[in-house]
């Protein structure tokens, strides 16, 4: 709750409760981190074996946030905020986190970040690595997105070239009756009237082709961007519908899908590090297959930090938890309307998750 929402609640000036709050209330003044809060902040007493790390977008630059899995995003979570991704700067104040603590450190999971795992490397020397499944599948869903977006630029152009056609036929159809009335008198029947067909419209517009569905194929790759993502039982009828459809247009699509579900099911299943291996590389020979450049770009990714990807396994741990913590950061700034002063942010942040 904010100093405006208790002033008005109590009828007095919020703005003053606030400043107090701010200068005497909340032992801002005194924090022993207050110096420097706006570009680092260490809580070395909050460390674990199991951790977690990210950036997040606060104040207009990137932070990197440590926080400890055993702290469930509630007291004890944060460990650190340092301000920037940079290997050098971040490892630069985690290094003052004690050598005996950050050799107990056994397992980190983050995203695909270069950054982020080089300042795992130097200041964890010990810790697993492990990189969270859902920025796997969050890469392949942006890779299915392209080959999405590379049919309706297609699909864009295409009609473009049809419109143009349409008014080039359009104008010949207009030269061409011109002529046929200097040579032909119009026919007119007992009453004066003029008979014969009805001279089509000079303003005709071009109408796009429309699918079995009733949709245009531009409307059908608009409505399909959130179905690529899910699972095939929890799309609606509507969504079913149009997802077969799409398979039925464009058969790359179906075969790209079709990946995306034996990706998940090779994390979903009870494997072992050993299977899961196999499994992984026998998705990268269905891929190679395919052709795809989109697909084989993620498969390279994966492949590059297989190492990383399977440690899944040993633990199935995700990086779910910094993702909350990143979300219940943004909730805060969110509730008392956008960061004025940053220290005093990060006070409050390690007042609540510190």
């Amino acid at each position: 709750m904010t100093a405006q929402c208790v002033g008005r609640f109590f009828q007095s000036d919020g703005k003053y409760l606030g400043r107090a709050y701010k200068e005497h209330l909340s032992g801002f003044a005194q924090w022993e981190h207050r110096e420097h809060a706006d570009q680092w902040m260490l809580l070395e007493q909050n460390m674990g074996e199991r951790l977690s790390i990210d950036e997040t977008m606060l104040h207009h630059d990137l932070f990197t946030f440590l926080s400890n899995k055993d702290g469930h995003c509630k007291k004890g979570t944060l460990i650190a905020a340092v301000k920037g991704t940079t290997v050098s700067e971040v490892a630069r104040h985690l290094d003052n986190i004690p050598l005996e603590s950050r050799m107990k450190v056994k397992e980190v999971t983050m995203d695909f970040s270069d950054s982020m795992m080089g300042i795992v490397r130097r200041v964890f020397p010990k810790a697993e690595i492990v990189i969270d499944l859902f920025h796997i599948i969050q890469l392949y869903g942006k890779a299915l997105d392209e080959m999405r977006m590379k049919l309706k630029r297609a699909n864009a152009a295409q009609v473009k070239r049809e419109q143009n056609e349409f008014k080039d036929k359009l104008a010949k159809r207009i030269k061409a009756r011109e002529r046929y009335r200097q040579t032909h008198e119009a026919k007119k029947g007992k009453k004066g009237k003029r008979v014969g067909r009805p001279p089509k419209r000079k303003n005709e517009k071009y109408e796009p082709k429309k699918l079995s569905n009733g949709e245009t194929k531009a409307d059908l790759l608009t409505h399909v961007r959130y179905p690529l993502m899910k699972h095939p039982d929890d799309w609606t009828q509507f969504q079913r519908q149009e997802m077969l459809l799409l398979f039925e247009l464009e058969p790359e699509m179906r075969t790209a899908y079709g990946l995306l579900c034996a990706l998940r099911r090779i994390f979903g299943k009870k494997h072992d590090r050993q299977q899961a291996m196999e499994a992984l590389h026998r998705w990268y020979d269905k891929v190679e297959k395919t052709g795809i450049k989109e697909l084989m770009l993620v498969r390279d990714t994966i492949a590059s930090k297989e190492e990383y990807v399977l440690n899944y396994f040993n633990n199935r741990s995700t990086n779910a938890s910094a993702e909350s913590f990143n979300s219940k950061i943004k909730g805060l700034r969110a509730q008392v309307h956008g960061v004025n002063d940053l220290a005093f942010f990060m006070f409050r942040c390690a007042r609540i998750f510190g």
